[in-house]
């Protein structure tokens, strides 16, 4: 038997846009299109044209790239009451995006008709046959029905109804929309069984929309797909208002990689789901949200020693899938919590696995650090020189000598606070010292290193600082508690963590900052 075929349909654009601190400009809205019709995502909603001026102006736009099979849609409602369809002026700017198809949403909830729309449940019905109509005289016509499932569980006779007035009116895809997302997956499968059979004499295309207010929604999504859904939507990692959306970045993954009998993506492979889901992070300005399943950075991490020990050997003890599947990578963490095993694997390339006295000295070390605030899960590169200094093979490419930071004067001429560092520091037998301004003193301490360094190991030009973190070990100390630096630098081949911890910020940043600079010069 063939494998039935599900199209996903991305709203990260729209719906993904309505999330808390997400905002995407024309640039970000163009890339996220085209990156996701690189990897075969079937339809993407660009926008809601009525709405503003940026959605217009990306309907215009990316009508001119060839998206391959990627359909582009627009978003939009039924017609207003007693307007007809074509003096209404949201489908006049529907039909005026020239997308191939058009997504229309109208009420299925007799509440909502009547309560919200203030129009009669036949009068409701003529809004969305006519809509769909007349949208379907140029595009095809995706019916999005709002609230189904609440309206189905209100009145199932007239939420089927109002699937029957967009089919008889051409659209060709019902979608369910669990748009408060409060339904549990035996009754969404339920309720998509009751929609097929309520509209089979049509032919149409069951899709199901959920949101994930009970964090439910990739599972009510697999839930239709397995009632006979044959279209998912949702948005990547799953961002959109309130709770969010599915999570196509789950939803693909389970359909192509855990479930039998389906195919998404064309039968893509899933290898591009951790490098898209990070992008469209970026690409929000987001956190990357470290537990999300299947490309979260800790989605294959093991911390502890038994774990690490099991991994090792059989990786299957402790992982759902081969994280590469995916694009992600298994990674081994070391903390108190670890043994010998963690050891082992994070620091195969100093060829240590047979010293037993070592691995033990080097696990003594990190739990005597951890004690004092460290945490070395997100410093690698802290870990790697730690590694060196226990088995004695350390040898440091400068010593610091002194700095100063002068923080918070104001720039008189520019009008801003800005900060500079004086750093004075040995190389051998040579002296080095300079100074750097930044625009703040972690930022001048930073520069100030580097420029200090660089005539010495030209290397570090092409250095630099891509996250500052700050965390209070122990908060009940107030001003004079533990304060622990994660630093991220990278150049153009990686990126590597390291770490700080004193009672001092300023302090806690400058180990960080040294131990990120000795990284460099000694994979260099």
């Amino acid at each position: 038997m063939t494998d039935r075929t599900i199209q996903i349909y991305d709203t990260t654009l729209r719906d993904g846009s309505q999330g808390e601190g997400v905002s995407f400009s024309l640039q970000d809205k163009l890339n996220i299109a085209r990156r996701l019709a690189e990897i075969g995502i079937d339809f993407i909603e660009g926008g809601y044209p009525l709405s503003n001026e940026k959605d217009v102006a990306f309907f215009q736009q990316i009508r001119k790239d060839n998206l391959g099979d990627t359909k582009v849609c627009a978003f939009g409602m039924t017609r207003r009451r007693s307007m007809k369809a074509a003096d209404d002026p949201g489908m006049k700017a529907l039909v005026a995006a020239e997308t191939p198809c058009i997504t229309l949403v109208g009420k299925t909830w007799d509440y909502h008709a009547t309560d919200v729309l203030n129009v009669t449940l036949d009068e409701n019905l003529a809004m969305i046959g006519e809509s769909a109509e007349f949208l379907g005289r140029g595009a095809e016509v995706i019916y999005d029905a709002e609230h189904f499932f609440d309206g189905y569980n209100a009145n199932p006779k007239y939420a089927i109804e109002t699937l029957r007035a967009a089919a008889a009116a051409g659209a060709k895809y019902m979608v369910l929309c669990d748009t408060n997302g409060g339904t549990l997956p035996e009754q969404v499968a339920e309720i998509t069984r009751a929609a097929i059979e309520g509209t089979k004499d049509y032919g149409v295309q069951i899709g199901i929309h959920t949101h994930n207010d009970g964090e439910l929604a990739v599972a009510n999504s697999l839930a239709a797909v397995d009632a006979g859904a044959t279209q998912v939507q949702g948005t990547i990692n799953g961002i959109g208002e309130r709770c969010g959306n599915a999570d196509l970045i789950s939803v693909m993954a389970n359909l192509a990689l855990k479930k039998k009998g389906y195919r998404v993506l064309g039968g893509r492979d899933m290898k591009h789901l951790t490098e898209l889901s990070r992008y469209v992070y970026e690409t929000a300005n987001l956190q990357w949200r470290g537990g999300q399943p299947f490309v979260g950075q800790s989605a294959f991490a093991h911390k502890g020693g038994m774990h690490v020990h099991a991994i090792n050997k059989a990786s299957k003890t402790y992982e759902h899938i081969d994280p590469a599947l995916v694009g992600n990578e298994r990674r081994i963490l070391v903390s108190e919590l670890s043994g010998r095993s963690n050891i082992v694997a994070v620091a195969t390339e100093h060829n240590i696995q047979n010293d037993r006295v070592l691995m033990d000295k080097i696990l003594a070390e990190v739990v005597r650090l951890e004690n004092k605030g460290y945490q070395f899960e997100n410093a690698g590169a802290s870990f790697d020189l730690l590694i060196k200094k226990v088995s004695d093979t350390f040898t440091p490419h400068f010593t610091p000598i002194k700095y100063r930071v002068v923080a918070g004067d104001r720039d008189s001429v520019e009008g801003s606070v800005f900060a500079e560092a004086i750093i004075k520091l040995k190389v051998g037998d040579e002296l080095w010292f300079d100074a750097a301004e930044g625009h703040g003193p972690v930022n001048a301490l930073d520069a100030g290193l580097r420029k200090a360094l660089s005539g010495a190991f030209p290397c570090l030009h092409d250095m630099r600082l891509i996250d500052y973190k700050v965390r209070v070990v122990d908060s009940g100390a107030g001003t004079a508690a533990s304060i622990r630096v994660n630093i991220e630098s990278g150049d153009e081949n990686e990126t590597w963590g390291t770490i700080g911890v004193s009672d001092n910020i300023i302090a806690a940043s400058w180990q960080a900052l040294t131990d990120a600079v000795e990284y460099k010069l000694h994979k260099t």
